[in-house]
This record gives structure tokens, C-alpha cells and sequence, in this order.
């Protein structure tokens, strides 16, 4: 997420003994209630287009949210009420949000980038979609808890989650005027308690073992195409992950602006991190990061995160399947299993909308010619006869001794969703860290 980003579920911690949003332990004073609120348009311009890149796939954050099986619980479809109401006008809605969070608590602004462009409704986006599922406890807690750790990069306290309450209940409040009573606000408090604890525990945990940032200098740059470039970097300090997570990126051109990038190998002896980066249409990160960085220029790094990751206590053969720079994780999952001398099958679809966008084809084949255990086939659609990695999936198998990893293009996870489940691969054995698309979506 770009800049400070909140989400949600019911983890049973209750907000007993707090003042309005106040977390436990909190030592941030409670609120007033709301003030009058201030014109949004006129606090907050309008952005021009909304730009967004999309390097990598997030598959779960650690995994999209679902919603429940059960009956909502009353909270839930409270909430639920206000986000049917709310989700025609969400544009407004979102320039009250910061109307009322920067004029309010102005000291709060330094947080965010110096463009809204880039970051306008990723934050309160990220709130609503958390309590529209908050009685998915499991996959939730484990995704605000990935935002807390994640949180900390921005500067992020404990104090400043009841200004965003504080913001979160005046919009809500000010355009819900038909299903707005004083039990929606109620459930309104708790869910934004529980959100706002569950965050602030594990930014506290985390902060007692690892820093909230890393510098990391570029040591190499390879323009493989025009809009390819694979960046390696070397951090200032040791920078434990697995294979097959990601992590976020600033660059110094456009601080405070944070993107998403998987790692492109498995942890390395020399401690170097490698990074495949497309750039994309108004994407100013990964602009920067393709057309501007050079060997001697600094980044930052965020923690690591993601589940994607090779299960080393199953022999299930691997089953997975890159698209276009997507193919960076990928790789680092194959040279994972070759340093853990396992000798699992595992099948390798590289798609791509023409040769030239195989631009890591040689290392792939390369591997391929070292490992037997290992078979890559790339799905290249040259006619554009809209051939896609899932149709050439269905092509093969069987799969039902198989784990499946997926990485690309948000549409090509949804798909690849879908025929996966469709030769029958169970969803608890289908990976992918599709961190926005999915998580807004649903996220």
C-alpha cells in the first residue's frame, strides 16, 4: 500500500476501557466528538487520473479475503448496510475522509506523499474492505497484522489511529444519512477497535526485531527490454525472506510512494536482492526504477511478506505459472527447491503476450537443463488468438498430486483461479500474493 493503509477483522479483542478508537495502551488522548466537518472539494482538490502500477501479483496478502460461510454476525451487517449505501458516492465519500483527517489533524499529512494522485483512496479503501469482512477472523487478523509490520515505514504510531477514526465515522456519518444510527456507529467503534489493536500489536512486536525500513544501494541494473529492467540491490543490513515473497520499494525520486516487487531469487550467500521491474503507464516508481536508477543510488525497503512460499514438508509435485515479470518469484521457488536437494516434480508455464516479452526465457531454460526434475513451457500468444496460461494448464496434468503457485497479472490470477479449481486442485493448495487487486477487490 501506498502510505498509511488500515484493514480489518474481529479478532475478539474488544475496546472495553478505550476511549473513542483509543487502542489499548494507547496513550493518545480521546477524541471529541466529531467537529463540524469541513467542505471536502474544497479541503482536498480533486486528483487528476489516478494512477496505480502493478508489478507483481500479490497473491493473498496472505490471501484474499473470503467471506464467511455462516450468517453475518449483527456488527457485519451493519456495516455492510453502510458500505451499499456509501458505494455509488465513494468519491466523496473518500475527499471527506481527508478533508477531515488533514484539516482536522494537518500534523498528519507529512505521512502521506506529496501527490494524492498516487495514494487518494488506497487508505480509506483499505478500511472499508477490512470491516466489510470482519467476521473472516483468520485470513483478516493475519492480513492487519501484515499491515502493522508493513505500517511502520511510514512512521506510523499508535497515536495516529484515532485521527483516522476519528475521519473514518465523520464521512461515513455525513453520507449514510439513511442507515445511520447510533448502532451503526456502534459497530463502527468496535470493528475500527479491533482494526486499529490488532495493527498497533504487531507493529509493537515487530519493532523489537527488525527495523521499519532498510536502505538498500543498486549495484547492477540490466535493461533486458525497453520497459524490463532486472534491479539487484545490496542492503545496508542482513534482510531475512523466503523465496517466493515480495516486498515494497521507494525510490528518492518520489518519496513516500511505496510499490510492491517479488523477489526475483532465494535468499543469496552474498546477501544481494534482485528485483524484475516493468514499467507501466503513469507508474512513477516503476518509471524511476527502470529508466532512472543506476548502480550507486539508494532505495528503501520495506519488510518482507507474502506466503507464496515452497511447503518443504510435502513431496506434492509444483505446479506454476508466470506471467510476463511475474516470472521473477517463480524462479526464486525453482532455485529453492534445487538448494533443498528435493528432486519434486515441477511444471513451469512462462506466459507472455509475444517472444519478446520472454525476456528471462535463457535463465529459465537454463534451469531447466540442470534440473530433471523441472519442465518449462512458455505460452506465448502470437497471433493474439487470446491464448492464456490457463487454457495451456488445462492442456496437461493430471495435477491432483500437485501444489500450484501463481504470479502475474491480476486478471491472469483470476483465471488461473479458476481453471486450477477446475482440474481440480483444491483452493487450500492454490498460492498466489496478489496484494491490491484481489484484496480491494473483494478487495
Amino acid at each position: 500500500m501506498d502510505a498509511p493503509t488500515t484493514t480489518s477483522a474481529d479478532n475478539g479483542i474488544s475496546g472495553e476501557d478505550s476511549g473513542w478508537f483509543t487502542p489499548h495502551q494507547s496513550k493518545a488522548a480521546a477524541p471529541q466528538p466529531e467537529p463540524a466537518a469541513p467542505q471536502p472539494e474544497a479541503a482536498i482538490p480533486q486528483p487528476a487520473d489516478h494512477q496505480r502500477e502493478t508489478p507483481k501479483p500479490e497473491a493473498s496478502r496472505p490471501e484474499a479475503p473470503k467471506r464467511s460461510a455462516h450468517a453475518p454476525s449483527p456488527d457485519a451487517q451493519l456495516i455492510q448496510r453502510t458500505m451499499a449505501e456509501i458505494g455509488p458516492i465513494a468519491d466523496k465519500v473518500t475527499s471527506y475522509f481527508y478533508a477531515l483527517l488533514f484539516v482536522h489533524h494537518p500534523h498528519l499529512r507529512g505521512l502521506f506523499p506529496a501527490s494524492m494522485d498516487t495514494q487518494r483512496d488506497r487508505l480509506l479503501k483499505a478500511l472499508l474492505t477490512a470491516a466489510e469482512h470482519i467476521d473472516n477472523k483468520q485470513v483478516l487478523v493475519s492480513y492487519l497484522q501484515y499491515l502493522g509490520r508493513g505500517h511502520r515505514k511510514y512512521g506510523t504510531s499508535a497515536e495516529h489511529y484515532p485521527a483516522v477514526g476519528e475521519a473514518l465515522l465523520g464521512a461515513l456519518s455525513h453520507y449514510a444519512t439513511d442507515s445511520w444510527n447510533a448502532e451503526t456507529e456502534a459497530a463502527w467503534v468496535r470493528t475500527y477497535t479491533t482494526i486499529s489493536q490488532v495493527m498497533i500489536d504487531a507493529a509493537a512486536e515487530d519493532e523489537q526485531k527488525a527495523p521499519p525500513w532498510w536502505y538498500a544501494e543498486v549495484v547492477s541494473h540490466d535493461q533486458r527490454t525497453s520497459d524490463i529492467a532486472v534491479v539487484t540491490v545490496r542492503p545496508d543490513q542482513p534482510y531475512p525472506f523466503l523465496a517466493g515473497q515480495y516486498t515494497t520499494l521507494e525510490t528518492p525520486w518520489w518519496p513516500r510512494i511505496w510499490r510492491h516487487y517479488s523477489f526475483a531469487s532465494a535468499p543469496r550467500a552474498d546477501g544481494l536482492l534482485s528485483f524484475h521491474v516493468r514499467a507501466v503507464p503513469a507508474g512513477w516508481v516503476s518509471n524511476a526504477l527502470v529508466h532512472r536508477a543506476r548502480p550507486g543510488d539508494t532505495l528503501r525497503l520495506g519488510p518482507p511478506a507474502g506466503t507464496m512460499t515452497v511447503d518443504h514438508s510435502t513431496e506434492n509435485g509444483m505446479l506454476c505459472l508466470g506471467g510476463g515479470t511475474g516470472i521473477a518469484p517463480i524462479k526464486a521457488l525453482i532455485e529453492d527447491v534445487a538448494e533443498h536437494g528435493e528432486r519434486r516434480p515441477v511444471e513451469v508455464f512462462y506466459g507472455a503476450r509475444s517472444d519478446h516479452d520472454l525476456y528471462d526465457i535463457d535463465t529459465m531454460l537454463r534451469l531447466q537443463q540442470s534440473h530433471s526434475w523441472l519442465a518449462v513451457r512458455p505460452v506465448v500468444d502470437r497471433h493474439r488468438q487470446h491464448v492464456q496460461l490457463p487454457d495451456a494448464v488445462r492442456e496437461y496434468g493430471p495435477w491432483n498430486e500437485y501444489d500450484a503457485y501463481l504470479s502475474g497479472p491480476p486478471g491472469m490470477i483470476r483465471n488461473g483461479i479458476d481453471a486450477l479449481l477446475g482440474v481440480g486442485i483444491p483452493s487450500e493448495r492454490i498460492r498466489h500474493d496478489e496484494f491490491e487487486e484481489l484484496i480491494a477487490a473483494a478487495r
